[in-house]
């Protein structure tokens, strides 16, 4: 044992060393000691950072190590989906919160209401994640400790808010035109005629 009389509690190092540098205290936390987020975050994890305020955070009864599903609201306008406009969709579930502000142990914020959280995600969860919130609002929704099931897929826009249904439009045939081409002097003249087929 490196450091006896210190029992089955782990010191972990804080900073760089190098091959044969003496151990220095400053180097190791105290025994038992928390190390910082970094320990915390599982092989191929990422935290994350999400600016929340009172609505979006689960107004401040968020702790690290619950739970979120994450849902973002956006404007899809300009894309090729038929459903422009504002919508809200779930875009990751069972989200693990490892930090609420800078306070990682679990306990309450002194403050009450929570401006940021921070969720332990794959890499391409934190593109996903930085999309959304540059894009969009996102808010987080409290999975509760004794659910083991996944959040089903889900979006909603106005119109699924309200029960209104799309009105499905018959595509009108257009009508078909022949027409021939004739040239008199420098100028084309197209002339319609009766279609064959």
């Amino acid at each position: 044992m490196l450091f006896p009389g210190e029992g089955t509690r782990q010191r972990t190092v804080i900073r760089q060393m190098e091959k044969f540098e003496p151990l220095l205290a400053s180097k190791v936390t105290e025994p038992g000691e928390d190390a910082g987020l970094n320990t915390r975050l599982g092989r191929g994890m990422r935290a994350f950072t999400i600016r929340v305020d009172g609505s979006s955070g689960v107004s401040g009864f968020l702790r690290a190590g619950d739970r979120v599903d994450l849902y973002w609201t956006g404007n899809t306008a300009g894309l090729s989906d038929e459903r422009a406009g504002e919508i809200t969709k779930l875009i990751e579930s069972g989200i693990n919160v490892v930090a609420i502000d800078q306070n990682t142990d679990g306990s309450a914020g002194a403050s009450g209401s929570a401006k940021t959280v921070t969720v332990e995600v794959s890499p391409q969860q934190v593109a996903r994640l930085a999309q959304a919130q540059m894009t969009g609002r996102l808010a987080l929704s409290l999975v509760g400790v004794a659910d083991d099931t996944t959040a089903a897929a889900a979006d909603v826009d106005k119109r699924g808010l309200l029960g209104i249904q799309r009105e499905e439009i018959a595509p009108v045939e257009q009508a078909k035109v022949c027409t021939i081409r004739t040239r008199k002097g420098a100028e084309v003249v197209e002339i319609p005629i009766p279609c064959t087929n």
